[in-house]
């Protein structure tokens, strides 16, 4: 082979190379939306997506999926920035921030593998509007809920291996100050659910109590194998009977004044 033919091969080999690396550099953000509207099932979407994959904004739309009628918007959108990390093998680290409601960027960590795949939160703490379950359809486009949803964790990792997942740390959520369009009482009270995974990460216990309100809810689950397990009930504090009687039947199963809730 001459010295010219080389030269040639290596100029094209090179040309090929940069436009790989630009593509990967330079990757739209319109293909990270794509990306997350087909794992999602068209739930989760990010709309008027811009910037790159690396480092990006745009609108977050909640939906029931293909075919519902509602959807949710996020006040001010998200921001993102993803860097390729190493820690005991390749990641991802992924800032995600939303001005309305995260004073400090969500810092989570993925590690994907063949066998083994997991998903890192770093300890955090939140505040997001209520009215944004609205947009998940059934039965939240029933109930719109109104009030702030507090969430805060220590740290909190998912991992997915052989079929399985397993949860570490723990998550709790207050829902602040909540009401709904199927009572004319405002608020309707104030609740706490606190997830905590057990020691071997195979489990996790959910509670849910009331801290203040008209309306009492509690109750337990679990969460075993990525299946969430939960009974609980609903009723209303005294004097408060007839004014809470048509949420009681949607929220669940009538049981004289208690409404029993079941998932799983």
């Amino acid at each position: 082979m001459s010295a010219s033919a080389t030269v040639r091969r290596l100029a094209f080999a090179a040309a090929v190379l940069g436009l790989l690396l630009a593509l990967l550099l330079f990757a739209p953000a319109r293909w990270l939306a794509s990306a997350l509207d087909r794992a999602s099932g068209g739930q989760v979407q990010l709309v008027n997506a811009r910037g790159s994959v690396w480092s990006g904004q745009a609108d977050l739309l909640l939906t029931g999926g293909e075919g519902s009628r509602t959807s949710s918007a996020l006040p001010r959108g998200l921001r993102w920035r993803l860097r390729p990390a190493w820690q005991g093998g390749p990641a991802f680290a992924l800032a995600l921030q939303a001005p309305c409601c995260t004073p400090q960027p969500l810092q989570l960590r993925l590690h994907p593998g063949l066998s083994e795949t997991s998903l890192s939160v770093a300890g955090f703490d939140s505040r997001w509007p209520a009215e944004l379950l609205a947009g998940l359809g059934t039965p939240w486009n029933t109930l719109r809920l109104q009030g702030v949803l507090a969430l805060r964790s220590e740290g909190l990792t998912l991992t997915l291996a052989s079929g399985r997942a397993r949860l570490h740390g723990g998550l709790d959520i207050d829902a602040l100050d909540m009401a709904s369009r199927l009572s004319s009482i405002r608020p309707l009270g104030s609740y706490r659910a606190t997830l905590r995974a057990g020691a071997e990460g195979d489990t996790a216990r959910l509670d849910l109590s009331t801290l203040n309100g008209a309306l009492l809810l509690q109750g337990q689950g679990q969460w075993v194998g990525g299946r969430l397990r939960f009974a609980g009930d609903a009723q209303a504090a005294p004097g408060s009977e007839e004014a809470l009687t048509n949420l009681l039947n949607i929220v669940g199963r009538r049981q004289g004044a208690r409404s029993v809730i079941t998932i799983g």
